[in-house]
């Protein structure tokens, strides 16, 4: 029981990539029962989820005495949520169509949505970064936001995107000079920017294809 505080203050102090898989379930769990204390659940819990398929893993979770329906519901939402969040990565770009999936959400939103996508020298998606986030129908975006990321990750190319929640997906002015300026940057830098898509819910456009870049 000691031990929970600790890890959270662990957390706020140097992140979520700190702890181990044991204490990350311990934050998931919260605390444990009479007799139960939260670690040995942990250990329980994480021979379930080493050892469960996908699709039984709440029915086993279960079976674990103290874990009930929320707790085993909370701890495979939050691995499900993790496996979506690295869905796109290591997955390999040849061209503006492959990105899609993994950033066609984005054209849901009614705020348009800056995206940058860093890629390493095998053209596989490292991360996926929002960078920022606007207005109905603008958004704000300096190279500085932009490179930041992809200099962190060692990325040697760069796709970016963003939603244009008015359903056009061509280009506006400002699209084509922000894209100017990041070629411009990301020359200097030696990180190539390789195409600039604009998402909408039913369509997209992307630079490279329609040969701006």
């Amino acid at each position: 029981m000691k031990d929970k505080p600790d890890i959270r203050e662990k957390v706020l102090e140097n992140g979520l990539s700190y702890p181990t898989n044991k204490e990350l379930i311990m934050l998931l769990l919260g605390s444990g029962q009479k007799g139960k204390p939260v670690n040995i659940l942990a250990d329980k819990v994480l021979e379930k989820i080493m050892g469960s398929k996908e699709d039984k893993l709440i029915q086993e979770l279960m079976e674990i005495e103290g874990i009930g329906p929320g707790k085993a519901i909370l701890i495979g939402a939050a691995l499900e949520l993790g496996r979506r969040h690295n869905l796109h990565r290591g997955k390999l770009i040849l061209k503006a169509s492959d990105i899609i999936p993994y950033v066609q959400h984005y054209a849901m939103y009614q705020q348009e949505h800056f995206i940058s996508i860093t890629l390493n020298g095998a053209h596989e998606i490292i991360r996926i970064i929002p960078v920022s986030v606007g207005t109905l129908n603008k958004t704000m975006v300096h190279p500085r936001d932009v490179f930041s990321s992809a200099i962190k990750d060692m990325a040697a190319s760069i796709i970016v995107c963003h939603n244009h929640p008015s359903g056009n997906s061509f280009p506006s002015t400002e699209d084509f000079e922000i894209t100017e300026r990041l070629i411009r940057a990301g020359d200097y830098l030696g990180i190539k920017i390789i195409d600039h898509l604009i998402l909408t819910q039913n369509n997209y456009f992307s630079f490279n294809e329609q040969g701006y870049i």
